[in-house]
Formats: C-alpha cells, sequence, structure tokens
C-alpha cells in the first residue's frame, strides 16, 4: 500500500489550508498528479498540477468527465459560521461537501476522501453548538459513501506555512507565539504542512481511526 501513487483532486486551495495542502502534494514523490477546482484561479503553475474553474460546486455535471481516475480527495473547501444563520451554514457546509462527496464517490470507489472538519465537531448532531452540529452530520454522512476510506480531520491551531500567500492575516500576530503553543498544548496545535502531510500519508497508509485529531496529524505526518 505504501507504494500507492496519488492523484489527487484537491478543493479549496484558494484558502490558507487547503493552500498549504496544494503545497506539500506538489513536493511530495509519492504524488503524481493534482486537480484543483476552484472558483477563481490558485495562481500556483506546476507539472503535476492541473486547474478547472469552475462555479457551481452544488452541480459538477458539467466537469464529471475530468474527474474520474483519482484515488484521493482532500477537501479544504470551508466558511466560517460567524454571523451566519443555520440555513445558510449548512447549505454551505453540508450541502456543498455532500454534492461533491456523492459525486466523485460514484465516479472513484479506489478514493480515499479527507475532509477539514474542526475540534470541537459534535458527532451526536444534537449539541447546542451549531457549526459543530452541521460538521458532525457531514463527518458522518461522509461515512456511509462508498469511498474506499474517509477520515474527517480535525485540526486546532495550525502554524502557517512561510511564504504562502492565502495565510489569515490575524496569524501574522499569533505566529510568534507557536513554539509556546506547541509546548504547552501539543494536542491543540501543528503545522499546516503536517496537515498536508497527514493526508498524503493516511492515503498511502490507511490508519485505525476515521477522526483524526491534532495529535493523529502529527504521528501520520511523520509516517514513511
Amino acid at each position: 500500500m505504501e507504494n500507492i501513487k496519488i492523484k489527487a483532486i484537491i478543493t479549496g486551495t484558494t484558502g490558507m489550508v487547503g493552500e498549504g495542502v496544494l503545497h506539500e502534494c506538489l513536493l511530495h514523490p509519492a504524488v503524481d498528479a493534482v486537480l484543483v477546482i476552484n472558483r477563481k484561479p490558485c495562481g500556483v503553475i506546476h507539472p503535476k498540477l492541473k486547474e478547472i474553474i469552475h462555479h457551481d460546486f452544488y452541480d459538477l455535471s458539467a466537469i464529471e468527465d475530468q474527474l474520474s481516475g483519482y484515488n484521493a480527495c482532500y477537501f479544504c473547501l470551508g466558511v466560517s459560521s460567524v454571523g451566519m444563520k443555520e440555513p445558510e451554514y449548512y447549505k454551505l457546509t453540508y450541502t456543498l461537501t455532500m454534492q461533491v462527496a456523492q459525486t466523485l464517490s460514484r465516479l472513484n470507489t479506489d478514493m480515499t476522501f479527507c475532509y477539514v472538519s474542526g475540534g470541537g465537531t459534535d458527532s451526536t448532531e444534537k449539541g447546542r453548538s451549531m457549526w459543530a452540529r452541521v460538521k458532525g452530520k457531514t463527518e458522518n454522512d461522509l461515512m456511509k459513501l462508498p469511498f474506499k476510506q474517509v477520515f474527517a480531520f480535525r485540526p486546532g491551531y495550525m502554524h502557517p506555512t512561510k511564504e504562502l500567500k492565502n495565510t489569515l492575516s490575524y496569524y501574522k500576530y499569533l505566529s510568534w507565539m507557536y513554539p509556546f503553543f506547541r509546548a504547552v498544548f501539543p494536542n491543540f496545535v501543528s503545522t499546516l504542512a503536517e496537515l498536508g502531510l497527514a493526508m498524503i500519508n493516511v492515503t498511502r497508509f490507511g490508519y485505525s481511526k476515521a477522526i483524526i485529531d491534532v495529535k493523529d496529524i502529527i504521528i501520520l505526518s511523520k509516517m514513511q
């Protein structure tokens, strides 16, 4: 299994997390090809990389013929729930993710699907936190799709990768604290590079758990 050559679809590469995951995939020798699907160009040019500009993630029928032959999806597309009512957040988080995942699971039965969720996600779907319930339902229903493997990644604070352009602005005020955070809160702090490597390695080697917490991200990032 470790000799697998990865052909990955990545969403969300115009955001911080997706850009960081894409960066690790382009560097990694086990990744043969990457397809990114974006609403606007990500601005990255690389021999491994193909980009499709597509505006409606609720309907992929126009590009379906370009989505088969891949064995990994790193789903990094997401929105903050701040200021959002539940119906809007549900549509942008649950409905959109499931539309993409259902299409990909139909076209690629050998696919490992990695979903960027969040620490504190509510697997019971019954808690008081709206975003945590919606993320929990998304995780649960992704696990029911006929993929080869599905993993829900629940990162905490992610130290950004230097020189990438989509790092969130407030990170410049926090980055100097990273060594302190890592030492004091080791189960809540990783790097963005470790997240990308963990997704690549979980595709190559599998893992004993479907819910990937920060400590699992760090373990997976070191697998060889």
